[in-house]
């Protein structure tokens, strides 16, 4: 392909920010975009005709009809602007020739998120800041707790996971990870344990696994009983990593101090919505965010500048990598 030429791709989904840096970043590399706010689905797939790739979000499940009629329109290569694969059957996209790939962007968005959440919950920020919008300004009235003095359990060690512990690292504590396929980085030791033994030791749990069927409901009834008194949960992967209604039990007898939560089981068509004059379907959102110890925010964690200009670049690097090998090859 000669660079007169231009390459057609169909972003979709793409929210002001996102539209803006496509706007921004295409025409450098030579490509001409077809921008849309909706996410792909079945009825606006006519906008992909012409365009061997196309740029989707991550917020809205695509169904084996829309990836149907994205073959039927010429897609070869969807590039999903996220690490997680979870809202597409990437193995049935394979099997009627569609090739799906992640993007990789700054893990320090969501490890500084993380931390955050952490601290959040170690101090009970949520209910200080509720008395003191209140106007009571008396000192809360549980004590606080320092992450030096804490074991923190970090399940899944990708670029992530790796990031939440280095930083880990400046505050001191005691840190146990799990790993399903571990890779050691040098100059990180760290005590790698099997997931039984790191939720009986942990003072609090931090999640950075993808969901997959293996890892849906990870901690589940049995292995949130298995959580120490007075443990604290942040999760900022992915919501059904937990089992919901088990955990809100947990929280609400005081067994459980509390929870910090960037996602949660069922957030598709909540999060990134304005919902304040509609109802909301989801009973353990509605008690999650009833309950003090509980930090609720809406899968937010990645959204920095850094992360949303990596997200838009190698989502065009990697269609304009797959349009290079498939035309050279």
């Amino acid at each position: 392909m000669t660079h007169s030429e231009s390459t057609r791709i169909t972003m979709y989904g793409c929210g002001p920010d996102e539209a803006v840096l496509f706007r921004e970043l295409a025409p450098g590399l030579g490509v001409q975009p077809t921008i849309t706010d909706a996410p792909v689905s079945e009825d606006n797939t006519e906008l992909a005709v012409g365009s061997r790739c196309i740029s989707v979000g991550h917020k809205t499940p695509i169904t084996h009809a829309t990836l149907g009629a994205l073959g039927r329109a010429g897609v070869g290569y969807i590039s999903t602007r996220s690490i997680g694969y979870d809202h597409i059957d990437v193995e049935y996209a394979a099997s009627i020739g569609i090739v799906v790939e992640n993007v990789s962007y700054s893990p320090d968005s969501v490890a500084d998120y993380t931390l955050m959440l952490m601290l959040m919950a170690v101090r009970d920020a949520k209910s200080i800041v509720r008395r003191t919008d209140m106007h009571d300004y008396r000192p809360s009235d549980a004590r606080g707790k320092e992450l030096r003095d804490l074991t923190v359990g970090v399940i899944g060690t990708g670029r992530i996971g790796a990031a939440v512990m280095d930083r880990l690292r400046g505050f001191g504590c005691r840190v146990l990870a799990h790993d399903s396929s571990p890779v050691d980085r040098p100059g990180n030791p760290v005590e790698r344990v099997p997931l039984d033994e790191l939720l009986r030791r942990s003072d609090l749990v931090t999640l950075h696994v993808p969901l997959t069927a293996q890892t849906h409901h990870l901690l589940n009834r049995q292995r949130l009983a298995q959580l120490k008194n007075g443990a604290l949960i942040v999760n900022t992967a992915r919501g059904a990593l937990i089992d919901t209604e088990a955990l809100v039990r947990q929280l609400e007898s005081g067994r459980l101090s509390g929870a910090a939560l960037d996602v949660i089981e069922g957030e598709e068509g909540i999060f990134y919505a304005d919902c304040r004059d509609r109802p909301i379907e989801s009973k353990g959102l509605l008690r999650l965010q009833e309950l003090p110890n509980a930090v609720i925010s809406p899968h937010t964690a990645y959204y920095t500048d850094r992360a949303l200009r990596d997200t838009v670049e190698n989502s065009l690097a990697n269609c304009l990598t797959f349009e290079s090998r498939n035309h050279h090859g």
